[in-house]
């Protein structure tokens, strides 16, 4: 009879341990599910050129392919006026690493409730120069507020002078952005090489020679060392080898897969995530994207603790 009541008992108190185990699991998944529900979402942008429409000799319009990669003129005013008077904080890549990857430095006080977004430029358009620029002193003189883009470069496809027939920029179009304060310069390879389809020999000579361009060609304007600390992978193309090496001398490596960037979920440093834009994509509805990343943020945080608690 005794043995019967301790089987019993032994057979309750598995039984709760069972359940308590089941508890203490389903509140942590309800943790995890409710941190990246809410997790802040920052989306960082990813254009190539400036098109202006009123110009239909430009060069870019005989090829269909390259004209949607570029976004209007008109259209690019209308999303930076509307999301400077929304008070966003158009982020660079140093301060999205410093304040928000590796949390090394305290956000300034300046910045401190505002909505982020990175507006990031690949392949060193000279539209970015002539069209973009002028946009981004057009806001300054408006608002008196300096917005900074970002610029992922190949300088071994920058123009070595002016000329009509080049469709990139100058290392002097690259400075004169750099002095000015609206150009934030980084890496995106040195000749826009599939880094995972070359060789070992060749991902060096891409990432390294990039790197060191860049900064000889910006030279006595980059005091705190931020141009090229930072990589955008040409076509979105790496795997582990590429993050390995590209370790070896940038801080960060971009993404371009159409995906919101979620702080504290970030699989690795050199996996950061960007949303790839083109002419299909209005202002408006970049607008509303923008928006609807910090609404997500809040209204599910709401459902979820109204449904758990």
């Amino acid at each position: 009879m005794r043995l019967y009541n301790f089987k019993i008992k032994k057979f309750k108190y598995a039984k709760l341990l069972i359940f308590l185990w089941i508890t203490v699991i389903a509140v942590l998944c309800g943790h995890l599910l409710i941190s990246n529900l809410t997790a802040p979402r920052l989306p960082l942008l990813g254009f190539h050129g400036v098109i202006d429409l009123q110009h239909r000799e430009d060069k870019v319009f005989r090829n269909q392919s390259v004209q949607v990669m570029n976004y209007p003129k008109a259209e690019m005013f209308e999303l930076i006026d509307y999301l400077v008077r929304e008070d966003f904080w158009f982020i660079t890549t140093q301060e999205l690493y410093d304040y928000f990857i590796t949390k090394s430095k305290e956000i300034p006080n300046v910045h401190l409730g505002q909505k982020i977004i990175m507006f990031s430029f690949d392949d060193g358009y000279k539209t970015i120069h002539t069209n973009l620029l002028p946009i981004l002193e057009q806001i300054e003189a408006k608002y008196g507020r300096q917005v900074k883009v970002v610029l992922f470069v190949n300088p071994g496809t920058l123009a070595n002078y002016e000329s009509d027939r080049s469709i990139h920029m100058t290392c002097n179009d690259l400075r004169e952005g750099l002095s000015k304060g609206y150009y934030d310069i980084q890496s995106h390879g040195l000749t826009h090489k599939n880094l995972t389809k070359i060789s070992t020999e060749e991902l060096i000579k891409e990432l390294a020679d990039a790197q060191s361009k860049l900064r000889e060609c910006t030279t006595g304007l980059d005091k705190n060392n931020q141009v090229a600390a930072h990589l955008a992978y040409p076509y979105g193309a790496t795997n582990g080898k590429v993050e390995e090496y590209a370790s070896k001398y940038y801080s960060s490596g971009y993404l371009y897969n159409s995906k919101v960037m979620k702080i504290g979920w970030l699989k690795s440093n050199y996996q950061i995530p960007r949303l790839t834009i083109n002419a299909k994509q209005s202002a408006k509805y970049l607008d509303k994207i923008a928006d609807k990343a910090y609404k997500l943020t809040k209204n599910y945080g709401n459902w979820m603790l109204s449904y758990l608690f």
